[in-house]
């Protein structure tokens, strides 16, 4: 074989080549592979820490050198600085809504054990049917704390929930139905029967092509009409029907892309083995199709947790309807900045979690996958 199929000319020793280059170790090693690769890189980044200097000290004065902290509403205008003491008055009533203050640790017990579940369904090792059982209970006891009614318990209303337990169980009810909805949507769509495909292609691209709000307001108002006379639902129930069947749509179309990007030919291996379709479906098809598509599953959970804010359309208020209900106290007006801070950090420590926990489950995932 000649030396060109190397890289190199006719006749070139291969010692005179140079040697391949090596990053520096450390910190500086990082900040020239990062941020001082090339000349416009550079740039780039001399021009985005001038911007920081500017920026970054107002935003520092104002958030902790003239900031109050405890006080009076008074106190905050005179100083000039961020209202912390809105926060420390009102937090209590952003977090729980207008559930009875004397009854917080009910709330509070209940999200604490939703997000046990969540965190022990975030290790592998739970995963089988001893982990539906424990949603079973763990859901189940946190609708107890909140509902109330045995054990001596004193009944709360749903018209009193709000904050951020409304927003998480909206959140993680609603994920935990619509995805196997979701998924079964996906095969009906992808399906050898007409009339399933046909049906299953018409829901997705009914719910699909209308927003969210026009699906709570719907099932708000349309659900009651089908209903015998003097049979209600209540409205977290019906607001709670409508995330579900919204989020599967949504879900089919992103399980839809996964279940396309299988190879036929194990389908075909699989039937060779004398497997049935829901075998098929389960040991094979579906977990590959899955670890497919983490990235854009999270992304569909993160936007569907963040889109509960929209059930204020029919008078919930969840944990953003709460910190602007809490704006209208004549006392704390005018502290916007402070109000939807405090609720931005929540909600950025929930998705920030949930897109971490996906990158480690996508990169553990695919180690099969990788040539």
């Amino acid at each position: 074989m000649s030396d060109g199929a190397f890289g190199l000319s006719p006749g070139e020793p291969p010692a005179t080549r140079p040697p391949p280059a090596i990053a520096a170790p450390g910190v500086v090693g990082w900040l020239r592979a990062n941020l001082f690769r090339t000349w416009y890189d550079t740039l780039l980044t001399l021009a985005v820490l001038y911007v920081l200097w500017l920026v970054v000290p107002d935003v520092v004065r104002w958030a902790l050198g003239d900031a109050v902290w405890s006080g009076e509403a008074a106190a905050c205008r005179a100083a000039g600085g961020a209202c912390w003491a809105f926060v420390a008055e009102k937090w209590r009533f952003i977090l729980f809504g207008t559930f009875p203050a004397d009854q917080h640790w009910r709330p509070t017990l209940a999200m604490l054990l939703t997000m046990g579940v969540l965190l022990a369904s975030a290790d592998r090792r739970f995963w089988g049917p001893r982990l539906l059982v424990l949603w079973a209970v763990g859901l189940g006891a946190a609708w107890l704390l909140m509902a109330g009614g045995l054990f001596g318990l004193s009944p709360v209303p749903t018209e009193l929930w709000g904050g951020l337990p409304l927003t998480l169980g909206l959140s993680v009810v609603g994920l935990a139905v619509a995805f196997p909805l979701g998924v079964l949507l996906a095969l009906g769509r992808t399906s050898a029967l007409p009339v399933l495909r046909v049906l299953s292609t018409a829901y997705i691209e009914l719910i699909r092509g209308v927003p969210l709000v026009s699906v709570l307001f719907m099932a708000s108002v349309m659900i009651p009409l089908f209903l015998p006379t003097g049979v209600s639902i209540d409205k977290l129930l019906r607001a709670q029907i409508g995330l579900i069947l919204f989020a599967a749509a949504y879900l089919a179309e992103v399980v839809r892309g996964g279940l396309q990007a299988i190879p036929k030919g194990q389908v075909e291996a699989a039937s060779a083995l004398g497997l049935g379709y829901w075998q098929r479906q389960r040991l094979i098809i579906l977990p590959q199709a899955l670890s497919l598509v983490i990235p854009p599953l999270v992304n569909t959970f993160i936007g569907f947790f963040k889109d509960t804010s929209l059930v204020i359309i029919i008078g919930l208020l969840d944990l953003l309807s709460t910190a602007k209900a809490a704006l209208t106290d004549p006392a704390w007006r005018g502290f916007y900045k402070e109000a939807y801070l405090f609720v931005g950090v929540i909600y950025f420590l929930f998705c920030y979690a949930l897109s971490r926990y996906s990158r480690y489950l996508e990169t553990s995932l695919s180690k099969g996958r990788r040539r």
